[in-house]
């Protein structure tokens, strides 16, 4: 079934629906482009948004980035801010395959409607220029007819009328010949004119309009079937980022899986340890002393009084007292300034990057004197003498560098020296437990008070028995070692450590040893030589593999 046969009558019609084809085209556009700006300002709010949240410049001393809650949060900002880029790539799909291409696509369909409607209308106007025409030659046979039939009248009673003479009888008749042949020509002119619009009118009917509705059924057909594509185009922009934002959403998946409470904890434990040894208990002073004495004007503001007393208590509670407000520290090159063990930490930074250097002005001086050897061997590549410069400018660089390492090493190795004392002095402190508080005396044992008081600050006085000074500070280590288990892993040492104090052991660089206690927070981690020394090094020197 087409258009030229079953609505050959329907012009309007067919102008209208057509009409209305290229005005839905047009909507589809408009919306699709309105979609497009949409997806368009929703990725803009995500980037925005992402871009608000992320860290402004992060850095690798930045602790927060240590933190898995801190990593997994930038992840996912990560992930919204690439779904935010694949809402992107949708809005420009969207406005290059939909928008630009239907648009040029209806301009087209516009322009061959026009065509085609501008030719109906010809073939019309020529048609009813022809019906006009027969019309016209119509209406004049008609007139002739009735001429010529008044003048064949008057003809007949101008001969039947006796008093007419013969002059007016032959003219009468003359005159209604004439007016005969005149019809006769307007009944021949009127019979072509018909003959000739019922052939143009048959080719109209049956010819020219039904060519002309049967293409503007073709051109309404593929503007149909190009809107579906363009329909199918809207979801096809859809599948073709469904990939990448899966991708998206199983990173932010991973992202929230990966926060690790018990990794964090341990992250601020690294991050804010100090090394630094407990306090011990606070000894018990008497200000009683002040009230046996018998007062007197001499005593009034002496340094025996008790306004100076007080004073120094509170002296003496601010020194030890942990959690007090902190003054503000100036920073040294060997961080001393810093607790023990982020000094620790902060030195061995400071000596790995100093050994990249190192090995990398090692590496640069080698390739130079390969590079004057060629210059050597070859003159017309170079001349040797140029490298000089550079090959002395390395050579300076790896001996400031030694220096540096050198000096590392030195503090280095005084830190951990003091780490070790420290936690030495905690472990000797907590193997038994704390004396309960002591109670203020009665005022009448002041004065034993005083002599014990006496006593104790002259035995503190003395110095220390040889057993006192033999014994290891390391008693818990000691304790450990006194039962023989087996490795729960296997390690190898990274750096050289020196291994001089009590519960230490020494090792070599690149040496491999047995995993017989894991880092319990402190920093160090209990190994096992395949001598069969065992002890405690630095966790950070070694390359551990458990079981």
């Amino acid at each position: 079934m087409d258009w030229g046969t079953e609505l050959w009558d329907q012009f309007e019609v067919l102008e209208r629906h057509t009409q209305w084809g290229l005005d839905l085209l047009d909507k589809y556009v408009k919306f699709v482009k309105e979609r497009a700006e949409v997806e368009q300002a929703y990725a803009k709010q995500l980037r925005s948004l992402v871009k608000k949240y992320l860290p402004k410049k992060p850095t690798k001393d930045d602790p927060e980035v240590k933190f898995s809650q801190q990593q997994s949060f930038v992840q996912l900002l990560q992930e919204v801010n690439d779904f935010a880029g694949q809402r992107e790539l949708v809005a420009e799909s969207l406005g290059v395959r939909v928008c630009l291409e239907l648009a040029k696509y209806s301009q087209e369909m516009k322009q061959e409607r026009k065509m085609h409607f501008q030719e109906g209308r010809r073939a019309q106007q020529q048609l009813e220029n022809g019906f006009k025409q027969l019309e016209s030659s119509k209406r004049k046979f008609e007139r002739d007819c009735r001429e010529a039939e008044k003048a064949a009248h008057t003809a007949e009673r101008l001969d039947q009328d006796i008093n007419a003479t013969k002059a007016d009888v032959e003219k009468a008749k003359q005159q209604a010949h004439l007016r005969n042949h005149m019809a006769e020509e307007s009944k021949n002119e009127y019979a072509a004119q018909l003959q000739r619009f019922n052939r143009d009118q048959a080719h109209f009917y049956f010819s020219q309009m039904p060519q002309i509705f049967d293409k503007l059924q073709d051109m309404d057909e593929r503007r149909a079937t190009r809107l579906g594509a363009g329909y199918g185009l809207l979801s096809e922009a859809e599948l073709q980022v469904v990939p990448i934002i899966g991708k998206c959403l199983e990173g932010m998946k991973v992202a929230a899986e990966s926060v690790d409470a018990k990794n964090d904890s341990q992250v601020l434990i690294e991050l804010h340890k100090s090394g630094f040894a407990r306090p011990g208990d606070l000894e018990f002073e008497d200000f009683s002393q002040a009230m046996n004495r018998v007062p007197s004007d001499s005593s009034l503001g002496t340094p025996d009084g008790r306004p100076e007393l007080r004073a120094a208590s509170s002296r003496s509670r601010a020194k030890r007292w942990p959690f007090g407000k902190k003054n503000k520290t100036v920073v040294t090159e060997d961080f001393s300034h810093l607790p023990p063990e982020q000094q620790r930490k902060r030195l061995q930074q400071q000596l790995e990057e100093r050994n990249r250097e190192l090995q990398k002005e090692e590496d640069q001086r080698e390739a130079l004197k390969k590079m004057k050897d060629v210059y050597e061997k070859t003159p017309q590549m170079g001349d040797p003498a140029s490298l000089e410069p550079r090959i002395a400018e390395t050579l300076g660089n790896i001996e400031r560098l030694k220096l540096e390492v050198q000096k590392y090493e030195a503090w280095l190795a005084e830190a951990e020296s003091r780490v070790l004392s420290n936690r030495g002095d905690s472990l000797s402190r907590h193997t038994r437990p704390p004396d309960p508080p002591a109670t203020a005396p009665p005022d009448s044992s002041s004065s034993s008070n005083n002599s014990g008081s006496q006593d104790n600050k002259e035995s503190s006085e003395e110095p220390p028995s040889e057993e006192s000074q033999d014994t290891p500070i390391y008693t818990e280590f000691d304790e450990d070692f006194e039962e023989p288990a087996s490795p729960i892993g296997q390690c190898v040492a990274i750096y050289h450590f020196e291994g001089s104090s009590e519960g230490t052991v020494s090792m070599s660089e690149g040496e491999d040893l047995s995993l017989m206690e894991e880092d319990k927070g402190d920093g160090w981690t209990r190994v096992r030589r395949k001598q069969g020394a065992e002890g405690y090094v630095p966790t950070s020197y070694l390359r551990v593999t458990l079981n």
